[in-house]
């Protein structure tokens, strides 16, 4: 099974949810939030930000639906949905994650604007990922 690779500005957010915490960038400079984690502020420029809990939950903003078995590992996955999520703590926080619902999937159960829940679904001892589940 593929694992994701941490990089120098992810690292602490795999090790927060390694923790089952959710996680976003806040700007120490103008305060914005942000996510994806990057080293320099979108807004203001700035390079110091620190790491900020957040709430866990927001709205499908887009998805796909994987039908093609890439790895054999994953055969018994597909169809896979990788959802696009608007997190509700902020207008820019666009997060993905795999859809946490009931299999098979039902086209019905993805629409634009769905409310959903980050769950933390530990893979092994050393990963965890972050899906998300209607609320």
């Amino acid at each position: 099974m593929p694992r994701p690779e941490a990089d120098r500005d992810s690292a602490p957010w795999w090790e927060a949810v390694r923790r089952h915490e959710l996680t976003v960038q806040r700007c120490a400079e103008c305060g914005t939030l942000r996510f994806p984690p990057r080293a320099v502020c979108n807004r203001c420029r700035g390079l110091a930000s620190e790491w900020v809990p957040v709430s866990g939950t927001g709205r499908v903003y887009s998805w796909i639906v994987n039908h093609q078995v890439f790895m054999p590992a994953m055969a018994d996955r597909v169809p896979f949905p990788v959802l696009l999520v608007r997190l509700d703590d902020g207008e820019d926080l666009l997060m993905y994650g795999g859809f946490d619902g009931e299999a098979p999937l039902d086209r019905d159960d993805l629409e634009p604007g769905l409310p959903v829940e980050a769950v933390f679904t530990d893979v092994d001892e050393t990963t965890t990922l972050v899906n998300w589940r209607p609320r």
